[in-house]
């Protein structure tokens, strides 16, 4: 059985267990799927993956969605709440250093009637000419968005091409392991939960900042990019393009179950939303994601593009690392690019050329950020 299936798979074992009110039982097989997968004290990850550091599987989940778990637990147990703010504390974060670019990296905050939530946002160095292009940066589970933009370094790339970087930063109390709720049918549509609060932040900053309407885009990573995906498919009046690097389809869940059965790639929920607008997307994913089984980018790629109805090129590279990868491009009526679906090659749950200064990256690339970038500013 291949690495993320066992993973996931016992996951979603783990959390019927513990809904079966049998929470003792299930405790134990997740420290044992953690330590095996190299998440726990004791375990041993693989050194092709290590330099990843993945997330466990259920972050993407508040799991206060399954209230039998901690209720049912036997006296001496360790409730669910415990058990998860022990793992939170496990993993070092990292301090982001301060970004390479000379532009000012602002904190701020917004709100609107879903809530509010901080947010940074880096400005160039560079006087600008006109307006400029907004990107949005959707961080991912156990992550905040200096993390993110270390990471990702994607300030540095903006600041070459003279773009702002918005990070909005997910609230712990919205979400115990700082996800996204990607996962929840209350935060998947136009106008409500935290895709209109995102949306909102994006207008503001357009307004104060003197962005391009024309040229924002948003762009994610797993939680973050299931997210960013979502935005794409609620607000295509908003977004030009849309970045999703190790993330979902938009409907593939809409509780903590179907969220882990659409992590393994199980998922009976739904695959193709009805899009107000198609909007070009770029996915990239590893093929040795332990987190979100591969095939979901593959069903991101196709739920964009129709279900393959485009006409598609597709063609293989190495970066300078020796890192493989596989890019199909779909081509619209007028052969103009809709969408490309980059596969990496032995890659895991991180994203691809990252830097060392921030989480859940692999510098082996290919570079992600500068992928992103290039597809997003050929397209307004």
């Amino acid at each position: 059985m291949k690495p993320y299936e066992k993973f996931v798979e016992n996951m979603l074992k783990a959390v019927r267990e513990g809904q079966g009110k049998d929470p003792a039982a299930a405790t134990a097989l997740i420290h044992e799927t953690l330590r095996n997968a190299g998440l726990m004290p004791g375990g041993a990850q693989s050194d092709a993956h290590a330099s990843a550091r993945p997330p466990f599987a259920a972050p993407f989940a508040d799991m206060k969605g399954a209230p039998a778990w901690g209720s049912a637990m036997p006296e001496g147990g360790m409730p669910f709440a415990d058990w998860r703010a022990r793992f939170d504390g496990l993993r070092q974060r990292p301090h982001p250093a301060t970004p390479e670019a000379p532009g000012t990296f602002l904190e701020g905050e917004f709100g609107n009637e879903a809530g509010t939530r901080r947010y940074r946002l880096y400005v160039p160095a560079r006087a600008a000419s006109g307006p400029r292009p907004l990107v949005v940066m959707l961080h991912g589970c156990q992550q905040d968005a200096g993390d993110f933009a270390a990471g990702t370094a994607m300030n540095r790339l903006a600041e070459e091409e003279n773009c702002l970087v918005l990070y909005p930063e997910q609230d712990r109390g919205a979400n115990g392991s700082n996800c996204w709720n990607w996962f929840d049918a209350a935060h998947q549509r136009h106008g409500q939960g935290e895709p209109s609060l995102i949306a909102d932040m994006t207008r503001e900053i357009v307004r104060t900042h003197g962005a391009d309407p024309r040229r924002v885009y948003v762009a994610g990573l797993s939680a973050g990019g299931a997210m960013a995906a979502v935005m794409g498919a609620a607000y295509p009046e908003l977004y030009a393009a849309v970045g999703v690097h190790s993330g979902l389809p938009v409907g593939a869940a809409r509780d903590l179950m179907s969220g882990l059965h659409a992590m393994k790639g199980t998922s009976k929920g739904k695959r193709h939303a009805n899009l107000r607008r198609r909007v070009p997307l770029i996915v990239i994913h590893g093929d040795q994601d332990a987190v979100v089984h591969p095939s979901n980018g593959e069903a991101l790629f196709h739920q964009f593009t129709h279900d393959g109805k485009l006409s598609e090129i597709e063609e293989s590279g190495t970066t300078g690392t020796g890192r493989g990868y596989t890019r199909t491009t779909a081509l619209d009526d007028a052969g103009k690019v809709a969408a490309e679906y980059w596969v990496v090659h032995g890659a895991g749950h991180a994203w691809a050329g990252g830097s060392p200064a921030g989480s859940y990256t692999d510098g082996a690339g290919p570079d992600a950020s500068a992928e992103m970038l290039r597809f997003f500013l050929a397209r307004s």
